[in-house]
């Protein structure tokens, strides 16, 4: 799990492996992951782009940008939040998600919300 704040902004995300879905054998692992972006401040916020930068578990990076989130570009009001879930396929059994959500204010204030680091990896994977 992922928690983080940026100018009153809340990001938590939560992983989930999705087994039907990955296969082992074919080095094919899906993973969904569900978004909770709170607006804590007493300004809306627009989301306007994402980026993400996904590391599979050999350190290759893949870098994914793009307008709004699954279509959308929601604002977002005080005390008010946008949920979403999307989903990344690894080609190794485990990686990590980072990145950031650019936001603008009413007032046109552009900042990056970041996206705290998160662990995409199956529950028998994660060692305690």
């Amino acid at each position: 799990m992922s928690d983080t704040i940026t100018n009153g902004i809340r990001i938590r995300v939560t992983t989930n492996y999705v087994m039907n879905q990955s296969n082992p054998a074919e080095n094919r692992f899906l993973y969904s992951y569900r978004v909770v972006i709170s607006n804590e401040s007493f300004e809306e916020s627009t989301l306007i782009s994402r980026h993400w930068i996904i590391t599979n578990s050999l350190g290759q990076i893949d870098e994914v940008r793009g307008a709004g989130v699954v279509g959308e570009t929601p604002t977002i009001f005080p005390g008010e939040s946008f949920e979403y879930t999307s989903f990344c396929p690894l080609d190794t059994e485990w990686g990590t998600m980072e990145g950031t959500y650019q936001m603008k204010r009413k007032d046109g204030k552009v900042f990056d919300a970041i996206i705290g680091s998160f662990l995409l990896a199956r529950s028998e994977e994660i060692k305690h």
